[in-house]
């Protein structure tokens, strides 16, 4: 990709952005995102987006593999396989901004109920989620990762209610991505959204992701319990009115135009 060198600053920035959200800051994730879909079309963004998160998975997962809670992840991982394979075959049914609206309030309302269960004391106890649950926010989560890559506050709420330790949530959300980005990759080639120039930019941007992971790490280890919780929870609500209020502009590609090759 031909970017200029404030673009190429801007990539890296959004890149180290990557890795801090890997490294359990997650709600953060939606920057880059938004800054990815400034400096090229947005589907291209996806594309281009997609081999950093999963750099930025593998280290997490060195850094925090003996922390994942693998029932959860097993509850899991079938249903947002599930739902990866619903959003690939309804990719050019479903309009661009509508889905990012309907992901926005579906972040929102969980984010509400969130509140309420602090607010009424529920969230002092830990949250049993059922298989039902657990199929629920699979599907979604798998979902909406492939539309808009908007996994990650699904999640954080999904993980947040269960009060686990920091060192889990963060070991259990990176074990969850890196399974969930790996899956991925196929049906995003497919669409013609990872190629070669894509893979060519991300080579360069790679050791940004890495570095951006070593910073998220001072950050979770600097953040007790509470704030942990307080900040990844305002960040999920931020991510929801972001992908509610979202517009799109002339640059993006519409769902139903993506090209099948690049």
């Amino acid at each position: 990709m031909n970017f200029d060198p404030l673009q190429w600053v801007l990539a890296a920035v959004a890149a180290i952005l990557v890795g801090v959200a890997k490294a359990g800051v997650s709600g953060i994730g939606i920057l880059p995102v938004a800054i990815y879909a400034q400096l090229v079309p947005a589907k291209q963004a996806s594309g281009l987006l997609l081999p950093l998160l999963i750099v930025g998975d593998v280290f997490a997962v060195l850094s925090y593999r003996h922390h994942a809670q693998w029932r959860h992840l097993l509850r899991l991982v079938p249903w947002t396989a599930a739902g990866v394979v619903t959003g690939y075959l309804a990719m050019n049914r479903i309009d661009d901004r509508q889905a990012k609206v309907t992901i926005g309030a579906i972040i929102l309302v969980l984010s509400a109920m969130q509140l309420w269960r602090r607010r009424s004391g529920a969230a002092q106890e830990p949250a049993t989620h059922s298989a039902v649950t657990a199929a629920i926010f699979g599907i979604i989560a798998g979902f909406t990762t492939l539309l808009a890559n908007a996994a990650g506050p699904l999640m954080a709420i999904y993980l947040l209610a269960m009060r686990l330790p920091k060192l889990e949530f963060v070991g259990t959300a990176a074990m969850f991505f890196l399974v969930l980005n790996i899956f991925k990759v196929p049906f995003m080639a497919d669409l013609g959204l990872i190629n070669l120039g894509s893979l060519g930019t991300n080579l360069w941007l790679m050791p940004a992701v890495v570095a951006g992971v070593f910073l998220g790490r001072k950050i979770v280890a600097r953040l007790n319990q509470r704030w942990f919780e307080n900040l990844s929870l305002a960040l999920a609500v931020a991510a929801g009115v972001d992908r509610k209020s979202t517009r799109l502009n002339s640059s993006h590609i519409p769902l139903s135009r993506m090209p099948s090759s690049a």
